[in-house]
């Protein structure tokens, strides 16, 4: 039996409950300049929190391959081994050096779906684009101009391409992108780290961000999907392979046509949750911050589901017994 149909909303608690467990051990770290202590506390949380769950879990995007992380990897197997089959696509701590340096949109992230439902990508670089709710299906195209694509937002929304932001990683690699969204005349939005954060603010009004794009890794690009299919908004992305080894790695996970465009529903399809809980404060969500008398966190999460496309906020405070739940 699906898990949609009887267990949706038990899943739902649980997600936040994962995202909060990850999103309080990694915030006992930020600002601390160590990106792999960060890392290793959110992903140690999250796997004990994900062992709770009823459920028999894939973890399909995590923290890579077997050899190469020593949990969450991808192919490993969580849960309590009853309950429903679910593909699982997570970030423990998205943006860790983010939150090594204590800056912003750090987030704890999840995403689940039924088996098979999620792209099991190889964790390589991916070329994206994304927009936010209430525009026609294909109005952006990885195989358009930097140009053509600006100016398809900007006509859609009956604006000059001067009121167009461009959210993009600030990275070396994107320095041409960069130039390109300024000849057109349009702005760029810079960030640090957390392309899933920025997928995300195409969707938020208050963050102004009309278009994402630029090349990030492949697994955040799965897990922005699946917070879209929840939300509304369309991506594209198409997988980079810099070297024989992660061709060989991409044809290892079953992908074959190397070239392949990969649309919001071909990353995440089927009835999809997805949750996220703020380590550092953000546009999206709050971070983890002590309670007034110092004995406890709080901590602000949302989570979503594609089928309903109900979107819920939740606040929670956890004290000095949280760790022992």
């Amino acid at each position: 039996m699906s898990f949609v149909s009887n267990l949706d909303r038990l899943l739902v608690l649980d997600l936040v409950r994962v995202t909060e467990a990850a999103a309080v051990s990694a915030a006992k770290m930020v600002g601390r300049g160590d990106e792999k202590a960060a890392d290793a506390a959110a992903v140690d949380a999250m796997r004990r929190a994900l062992n709770k769950m009823d459920i028999q879990g894939r973890v399909v995007i995590g923290e890579g391959e077997r050899d190469e992380a020593p949990m969450l990897y991808i192919g490993e197997e969580v849960g309590s081994g009853n309950g429903p089959k679910v593909d699982i696509a997570l970030d423990p701590l998205e943006g860790t050096t983010i939150a090594a340096k204590a800056m912003q949109n750090s987030l704890a992230v999840i995403a689940i779906a039924e088996e098979g439902q999620l792209l099991n990508a190889p964790d390589v670089y991916m070329d994206k684009i994304a927009v936010g709710p209430g525009l026609k299906k294909g109005i952006v195209d990885l195989d358009m101009t930097t140009e053509e694509n600006i100016k398809a937002v900007a006509n859609a929304k009956g604006c000059s391409v001067h009121d167009i932001l461009v959210c993009v990683l600030d990275r070396p690699r994107h320095a041409k992108l960069i130039g390109e969204i300024r000849d057109v005349g349009a702005r760029v939005k810079l960030i640090g780290d957390g392309d899933v954060a920025g997928v995300i603010d195409t969707t938020n009004p208050e963050t102004s961000v009309d278009i994402y794009m630029g090349s990030g890794g492949a697994p955040e690009g799965v897990l922005a999907a699946a917070a879209l299919r929840c939300i509304g908004g369309q991506m594209q992305g198409r997988l980079i392979f810099r070297n024989d080894d992660e061709r060989a790695r991409a044809y290892k996970w079953g992908i074959t046509d190397l070239n392949r465009k990969y649309s919001t529903e071909e990353m995440a399809s089927g009835d999809v949750i997805f949750a996220a809980t703020g380590v550092t404060d953000g546009y999206l969500l709050r971070g983890v911050h002590k309670t007034v008398n110092g004995k406890g966190y709080t901590t602000e999460s949302v989570v979503m589901r594609s089928k309903t496309g109900t979107v819920r906020w939740v606040k929670g405070e956890h004290h000095n017994n949280y760790k022992k739940e």
